[in-house]
């Protein structure tokens, strides 16, 4: 391979690498998301600097299933994100995620600096119940469930859509061969192309279970605020560095 081969390749490795160049387009991608109050504290022991906790003292844990993306495949994933501030803006910073498939795993690290890693997501619907579980390493962490399709959250789905586009942030940390940092960064990205197909609130019950690999219940629960239930197509396009710790 010469360089410009070498430039042109997606990501590793070079001879079949994990995803192809993006955008990505994810179709019917459902998200099952519980509002909760937490402690203000831990909040903010997990936001980075210059993120600033937006004074809510709550957290969003989320299930999604993605069973048709482009470039990826069909998985599912878990995990937290926490409603902040950057100078002035509103945004959600990614705390954790849990996945069950590699290729988003590797992508969302090495493009975007999801805090990814291997689990065991699963949302269903059980009878009359939308229902997600996170286990990981054979034990189980987190269960959420939600009364199905009880209440429509909104007549105007740019409602939902403007939620499903607010900007997230990421912390991207990638360590150089030497054994410094070689990438420590704030990046921002927001979903496009959204089309929501169902919007639902409800009754939501979560409990997490404390595991040092799987820190989920490092946000405890101390109050359900609500349950949402969305459905929508929306592609997640490439983002931008807001904020450079090496700089």
């Amino acid at each position: 391979m010469n360089k410009e081969d070498i430039l042109s390749l997606s990501g590793m490795p070079p001879g079949n690498p994990s995803y192809p160049h993006g955008p990505y387009r994810f179709i019917d991608r459902q998200y099952f998301n519980i509002i909760y109050a937490t402690d203000p504290e831990a909040i903010r022991n997990m936001v980075p600097e210059p993120l600033e906790p937006d004074g809510s003292g709550t957290v969003v844990y989320e299930w999604i299933a993605m069973p048709d993306s482009s470039g990826f495949g069909a998985y599912e994933e878990s995990g937290i994100v926490i409603p902040c501030t950057l100078d002035g803006k509103a945004v959600n910073y990614t705390a954790m995620m849990f996945l069950n498939i590699e290729p988003p795993i590797t992508a969302g690290r090495e493009i975007w600096g999801f805090p990814k890693r291997w689990g065991e997501p699963s949302l269903r619907v059980e009878k009359d119940t939308l229902t997600g579980t996170l286990s990981y390493a054979g034990q189980r962490v987190a269960m959420g469930t939600m009364v199905y399709k009880h209440d429509t959250a909104s007549d105007d789905p740019d409602e939902c859509a403007g939620k499903l586009g607010k900007t997230a942030v990421n912390l991207k940390l990638i360590p150089c061969v030497t054994g410094g940092p070689r990438i420590a960064e704030l990046v921002a990205f927001e979903m496009t192309d959204i089309t929501v197909k169902g919007f639902w609130r409800g009754r939501a019950r979560l409990h997490l279970v404390p595991h040092v690999n799987a820190p989920v219940a490092d946000l405890p629960v101390r109050r359900i605020v609500e349950g949402q239930h969305i459905i929508a197509d929306l592609s997640l396009p490439y983002g931008r560095v807001v904020h450079d710790y090496l700089a």
